[in-house]
């Protein structure tokens, strides 16, 4: 049933002290994709065998999927039947409408990523945006998170290889995100250091020395996108410099699929496949979401629901 703007409100005031809490102790929010039940299933009982607070995140595709006060309302079922510490991003949002939506549904967090949907939007376009959803979100006090620039990749898995020198390009700057944090008030800036949507044939490589630079740069919260595909030192090290939420969700993707492949292919007479997810698939996310937590340095720091 829908949340009152009360428990809303206590709701934002809980994961942005938790924020601060993370960034203080050095540990990290890992933001999981909800691409249906199993998989929160799974991100859930790994929180649960963790300890471990947790975002799941839910972009444009699974609202429209899903159903946003859907979405709410079976994180908040899996929240106290499991007991765990779960909060709700509304990640990518395309524009502010549906950014709005997000905030009124009762999400913790949001991300409006208007070069997502138009990579040719100007910066001063991203701005205005970007400046209305922090504006709207002081209703409920949700956790306003974007970045200037379009993010690239996708959730995926790509054959291509990865070309640093391009993206390169994209980096984030010092003096970049400073402006662009003054000019909206965001609370969280998602860095582009080597972070790459989706997973590819080799191993992403994060600049650390430029994120060491962009924490200096402000006291705003800083998170990493495309978290798929890359060694888990780099995580590791990005948490005690000061990344306080780092998204996952290729990865996971990628143990779903191959794991269900290979269960249909030895059970070709078993047609109950929710019974072959929940055998094989869900334990094999979960296993995912587990390591992340690990190298997250989030495992234990769950507050008691």
């Amino acid at each position: 049933m829908p949340l009152t703007l009360q428990q809303i409100r206590t709701n934002c005031a809980q994961a942005r002290a938790r924020m601060a809490q993370a960034r203080a102790e050095k540990w990290a929010f890992g933001a999981f994709n909800l691409d249906d039940e199993a998989t929160l299933k799974a991100i859930v009982m790994a929180a649960a065998a963790k300890q471990a607070p947790v975002l799941v995140e839910v972009s444009q595709g699974e609202v429209d999927d899903i159903g946003i006060d859907n979405v709410r309302d079976m994180v908040d079922n899996f929240k106290y039947q499991y007991g765990v510490e779960m909060y709700v991003n509304l990640d990518h949002s395309p524009n502010v409408e549906a950014a709005k939506d997000g905030i009124e549904a009762g999400f913790e967090f949001i991300h409006i990523d208007i070069s997502q949907s138009n990579h040719d939007a100007t910066e001063e376009e991203i701005i205005a945006a970007t400046q209305e959803v922090v504006a709207y979100a002081q209703l409920t006090g949700a956790i306003v998170e974007s970045e200037p620039h379009y993010f690239g990749g996708s959730s995926n898995v790509h054959e291509e290889g990865i070309d640093y020198e391009e993206i390169k390009k994209t980096f984030s700057t010092p003096e970049g995100m400073r402006h662009f944090v003054e000019a909206t008030g965001i609370d969280t800036f998602a860095a582009a250091i080597g972070n790459l949507h989706g997973k590819y044939q080799v191993p992403k490589v994060l600049d650390l020395e430029l994120l060491k630079l962009l924490r200096d740069a402000t006291d705003c919260n800083i998170s990493l996108h495309g978290g798929s595909g890359t060694p888990g030192h780099y995580f590791r090290e990005a948490v005690q410099i000061g990344v306080t939420k780092i998204n996952i969700n290729s990865d996971m993707r990628y143990a779903y699929r191959t794991t269900l492949e290979k269960v249909l292919a030895e059970n070709p007479k078993e047609y109950s496949v929710a019974k072959l997810i929940g055998k094989e698939v869900i334990p094999a996310v979960q296993a995912v979401v587990e390591s992340k937590l690990d190298d997250f340095n989030s495992t234990g720091k769950a507050l008691v629901i």
